[in-house]
């Protein structure tokens, strides 16, 4: 007999995983967690079927939310994470020492509780003194902050369930709040190439455009997310990504990633023209 999970992409695409086995199954009064293995992306974590990591190829996504905007500020100190339960995020904050304090909001204490038992790959850092959890919804957390934050990474599942006032106007605008006079926002984007997910991207682009002075979508290859091409956006009161990056204070730092470096981080910004004419369309 074999097992296989499989995932929706759209009404006419599903992606599938051959699976060894189920390793946890569950439901938290938000949402259904499962956690699979699977001998070619090893073990990987969904939510209400939807995949959220794997280990082979969660290295992309945590290195392009996290060192992107820190080697454009590397004075970073404090930082929020939102949602981010699997710990990844975290982990890559953790590397660097400059950063005094990390507060993640997570709406799911469940998740966390299984990534720390099944993801340890991820979740190995969430007892870094550094690091506070708070089990909350991110949206009502951060009304409640102001000028306190350098850095806040929105590291959300997509734009419906648990994850849907995370891409509101209103909660871009507390963001902005909470942020100090030199923040940066960081959040997953969601995919261009799919007309559902593209649809998200556009909504969520044009909402950060309306609160923010500096707004730009840059790009990564995720191969398990739908249709592999996968968008980030950055926002900030006052850096550039490209004009402002600190290229040599971050590869002094000798940071050994998988994927991120100063060059692709140039790169990652220059845009596929379709892409390019979906953001455009939004602004107008």
């Amino acid at each position: 007999m074999e097992l296989w999970y499989t995932e929706e992409h759209t009404d006419d695409v599903h992606f599938s995983i051959k699976v060894d086995r189920l390793l946890y199954s569950g439901e938290s009064e938000l949402q259904r967690i499962d956690v699979f293995h699977s001998k070619e992306f090893g073990r990987f974590l969904t939510l209400d079927g939807l995949m959220m990591l794997t280990e082979k190829d969660e290295f992309i996504y945590h290195d392009m939310i996290v060192h992107v905007p820190m080697a454009t500020n590397p004075d970073i100190e404090k930082v929020l994470v939102i949602g981010g339960g699997d710990g990844g995020t975290v982990r890559e904050l953790t590397r660097y020492q400059t950063i005094k304090k990390i507060d993640m909001v997570e709406i799911d204490e469940k998740v966390v509780e299984v990534c720390r038992s099944y993801l340890p790959q991820t979740a190995e850092k969430l007892d870094d003194p550094r690091v506070e959890l708070f089990f909350e919804d991110g949206l009502k957390f951060v009304r409640k902050k102001k000028d306190e934050y350098h850095l806040i990474i929105v590291d959300s599942t997509d734009p419906f369930g648990p994850g849907e006032g995370l891409f509101t106007k209103e909660f871009y605008g507390n963001c902005y709040k909470a942020l100090k006079e030199d923040g940066i926002l960081v959040n997953q984007h969601e995919s261009p190439y799919y007309f559902n997910y593209a649809n998200s991207m556009r909504r969520a682009h044009g909402r950060i455009k309306e609160v923010f002075p500096i707004c730009k979508v840059y790009q990564a290859h995720i191969p398990t997310y739908p249709s592999g091409h996968w968008l980030f956006g950055f926002a900030s009161k006052t850096f550039d990504p490209i004009e402002d990056l600190k290229e040599d204070r971050w590869n002094s730092l000798d940071l050994k990633t998988k994927y991120y470096n100063t060059e692709l981080h140039k790169g990652s910004f220059a845009l596929p023209n379709y892409v390019k004419e979906l953001l455009e369309s939004e602004d107008e």
